[in-house]
This record gives C-alpha cells, sequence and structure tokens, in this order.
C-alpha cells in the first residue's frame, strides 16, 4: 500500500479522534469521518508499515447514524469532528473513548457512565475566539484547520450563538472600513490578531487583540457592536510578541465595566476576559453538583487550577475549608472578590501561583485535605501527580477534557504506569494499585466535537 492509493474498504471500529478503523492487507488505516459499518473508497494519504492515513472519496453504505452536518466548512475546519453524526450516538462513542483511553493507555478497566447529556445540541458555547489573518493577500476571520494554524474562513459556527455571525461581519466591516489587515505569523506583519467574545448570562465581554496599543478607527468599531449587543465591555488587548499565545499582557478598558456578575450553585461570581469559565453553562452545572457532592461536610479540599474561584467556592460553602490555587492573576481576583461577596472569606483561601509550586507546600500544611485536580487538556504536571502520591492524599477528584492525558495522569497516579530505566511510561505488571477508581463519569461539554469532560474519583487504597 502507498500513498496515492485508492481502495476499498469497511471501518470495524472508531479510534481515539472519532475516525474510522479500516483493516487491509495487514495495513490498520484511519479514516476520518467514516462510521463503523460504512464501506467506502478511500485515498490512502500516508502510509508507514503496518499504519496508515486516508480520507474519505466516496461512501457507499452510509450508517444508520449518519446526518448532513450544519456547518458549511465541517471537515475543514479543527473544531467539530462529529456533525455527521446523530447526537444520541455521539454520547455512545464519546463514552466508549473514554474507556478505551483508560485501557489502551493506562491499563485500566473501569467501568465508564453513558454521558450526561447536553440540553443544547448546538449554540451551546459561551465563549467565541477566533485569530484574524491574511492569506493570499485576503483577509480572513475563522478557526485553525486541524494541527494547524492555517485559518480556515468561515461566517458562522453553529455551535456558537447566532450573534457570532453578526460579530464576524462586524470584524470584517471594521477591517474593510478602515484599512486593517490581519496578523500574518509568517512575516509577523498585521495589527489584528484574534476577537474573543465571552458571554455571561446576556452580557458580553469583547476583547480585540491588536498588534497596536492604540487603534485608529475603534470608535467604528464600538458603533457596529453596539448594534449586535445590548451591554458589553470593550478591551483592547496588547500582544506584539511572536507568539501563538492568544493574549498579551496588556488590557485596555474602553467601554463598560470590564466584569460580570453570574452565579450557579447558589454562589454570585464576577468574571473578566481572562477568566477561566466552563464553556457549556448547563452541563457546567450538573458536573460541578456532582463534584460537590462526592465531598462531605468538616473536608478540607484543594483545588487546582481553580480559575475565577466557583467550584472552589462551592466546595468551601459545603466543606470546613476550601483553597484554591491558580496561576492567572485575574483569576484570582475574581476569585478573591467571589470569596467576599458570597461570605466565604473564612472559609474560602485563593493562592496566585503556579500549582506544581503551590501544593506540594501546601499539602504539608494540610495533610488531610482532598485534592481536586482540572488541569488544561496537557493535563497535569508531573510533580502535582507526585505531590499527591508523595503526602498520601487520600481522596482525589480529576475533572478533564481529554481522555488521552486523563488516563496517563489516572495511570501515574494509581501506578499502573510506570517509566522504565528511559523514562518511558509501561504498563506495571502484577503492581498493586495505590488507588482505587470509584467513579468515572462523562459530562458532554463540547457536542459535535472529538473532547469530552470527565470526572473521576479516586480513593487510597
Amino acid at each position: 500500500m502507498e500513498k496515492n492509493d485508492v481502495i476499498i474498504g469497511s471501518a470495524e471500529a472508531l479510534g481515539t479522534n472519532g475516525e474510522g478503523i479500516v483493516r487491509k492487507d495487514g495495513v490498520t488505516i484511519f479514516v476520518p469521518f467514516l462510521l463503523t459499518g460504512e464501506r467506502a473508497s478511500i485515498k490512502i494519504l500516508n502510509c508507514k508499515g503496518n499504519i496508515a492515513y486516508g480520507k474519505v472519496v466516496e461512501i457507499f453504505t452510509p450508517a444508520e447514524e449518519r446526518v448532513r452536518p450544519e456547518c458549511p466548512v465541517f471537515g475543514r475546519c479543527g473544531g467539530c469532528r462529529l456533525q455527521h453524526i446523530k447526537y444520541r450516538y455521539q454520547l455512545g462513542i464519546k463514552q466508549n473513548l473514554v474507556k478505551e483511553a483508560l485501557k489502551k493507555i493506562s491499563g485500566l478497566n473501569c467501568p465508564v457512565s453513558r454521558p450526561e447529556r447536553s440540553e443544547k445540541e448546538y449554540g451551546y458555547r459561551n465563549k467565541l475566539q477566533l485569530p484574524i489573518g491574511r492569506q493570499n493577500g485576503k483577509n480572513v476571520i475563522g478557526f485553525y484547520a486541524e494541527r494547524s494554524h492555517r485559518i480556515v474562513p468561515t461566517t458562522a459556527c453553529p455551535i456558537h450563538p447566532a450573534w457570532s455571525e453578526k460579530l464576524i461581519a462586524a470584524v470584517y466591516q471594521f477591517m474593510e472600513t478602515c484599512g486593517l489587515d490581519g496578523y500574518d505569523e509568517a512575516t509577523g506583519t498585521g495589527t489584528l490578531r484574534h476577537i474573543v467574545v465571552r458571554e455571561l448570562k446576556r452580557k458580553y465581554i469583547v476583547t480585540l487583540v491588536t498588534t497596536e496599543r492604540t487603534l485608529n478607527g475603534v470608535d467604528y468599531f464600538l458603533f457596529l457592536l453596539d448594534k449586535i449587543f445590548s451591554e458589553y465591555s470593550f478591551y483592547l488587548n496588547y500582544n506584539p510578541e511572536r507568539t501563538n499565545v492568544v493574549f498579551g499582557k496588556e488590557f485596555t478598558l474602553l467601554k463598560g465595566r470590564g466584569f460580570y456578575e453570574c452565579s450557579e450553585g447558589g454562589i454570585s461570581f464576577e468574571a473578566g476576559p481572562n477568566t477561566f469559565v466552563q464553556v457549556n453553562e448547563g452541563v457546567r452545572g450538573k458536573l460541578y453538583d456532582r463534584a460537590v457532592s462526592l465531598v462531605e461536610e468538616g473536608e478540607t479540599v484543594v483545588d487546582c487550577y481553580a480559575g475565577g474561584g466557583l467550584l472552589t467556592a462551592m466546595f468551601a460553602q459545603k466543606c470546613g475549608r476550601a483553597y484554591g490555587i491558580e496561576i492567572v492573576p485575574e483569576a484570582t481576583d475574581c476569585a478573591n472578590m467571589l470569596a467576599e461577596g458570597n461570605g466565604l472569606k473564612e472559609k474560602m483561601t485563593n493562592i496566585n501561583g503556579a500549582v506544581e509550586d503551590i501544593l506540594p507546600k501546601l499539602l504539608q500544611e494540610v495533610p488531610l485535605a482532598t485534592v481536586v485536580l482540572d488541569p488544561p487538556r496537557a493535563g497535569a504536571d508531573r510533580s502535582v501527580l507526585d505531590a499527591i502520591i508523595e503526602n498520601g492524599v487520600q481522596k482525589v477528584l480529576y475533572i478533564s477534557c481529554n481522555p488521552a492525558t486523563l488516563a496517563r495522569d489516572l495511570g501515574l497516579l494509581t501506578g499502573s504506569l510506570q517509566p522504565n530505566e528511559k523514562g518511558e511510561l509501561v504498563k506495571a505488571e502484577n503492581s498493586e494499585l495505590r488507588y482505587k477508581v470509584e467513579l468515572v463519569r462523562p459530562f458532554d461539554m463540547f457536542p459535535q466535537t472529538k473532547w469530552i469532560e470527565t470526572l473521576v474519583l479516586l480513593t487510597r487504597e
């Protein structure tokens, strides 16, 4: 089998990214957007040994669960990977993805609950983050293609609310009227880099990321935004660096309060332009309520990667004491205001800094604490996991949006994964596990995408 060959085959199963797995002549072929049981002609894009990657040319027998995607750039944009599948089948696929990741990566054969569904299949995201670029001499706004920084232009995104389409049109109009160019990563030229919008109970925080501290024509952009949002704040963010990081360090508030108040689980909180808030409000409530139900009154909780402190406060409200560790200063400021505004100052302590620096010292002071991990997609730092193990933490709650890094970290915590002489992680043989996996409960925070939020409870054996 060689590159550019066209073969006929049927998908036997789905891989960890939702792609079809086809076996032909001793070669395993991974084919995006091909469903189990579907027979298709497939063009081979890359082949090395007994592993190949292909793309669908024509599907001869569509599966019952296949539907027409709502997005015109589906398949080219790197965001959604499951829009071609009926939603109820997406939930089953994601349940299996979590189960298989735990089994294959960490050797943990655990029962996995069916995911808690999202009430909204589309239009659920409360945050829009779009790169603005320049390609082939034209300004483009859209989303990155998978595993690249090539922008796929789009005028609307169905997993975002209706206002997103109006906003994209307004940015294009602003650029054309004021003669502004999008940012070219290759040359470092251009003025506008990203447009980011956070929705908080029908109030909006709009941030325009630029390579200049001041921007000609910004009043015209505010005029366009006035037609879209009834109540909003507007920031200019200055980011002149040659980097993939979205925000620079300087935020300049040009309109509005800058922070807005919301409530969840009986807690009032404020969020700003750089405060982490889960993107699916309905599923967030279900996830946080379930997490809080797993701790007891009187417990001490250390909430790592705490963001703006909402979940920390919910733990503090129920438990004896809660500590929140967060590296973003703005988010810690929000958490401090949250603690004061909800009468939790005596029970809630917010610490600004990196979890890997703070947690080992804190566990020396509160050795009986329950540790909550809610890290970024890359997972927790190894030193964080080592601190939990070395201090004999009795209960760990792990919240993850990435089954692969979740499986890796659970393997390290339980001891089912261990480093070999080369430092590579390998499955341990006949070793007693340090922790018992009591609960694996997925929550579908991200319908239409391959991602799934998962809550895990570990108890010390």
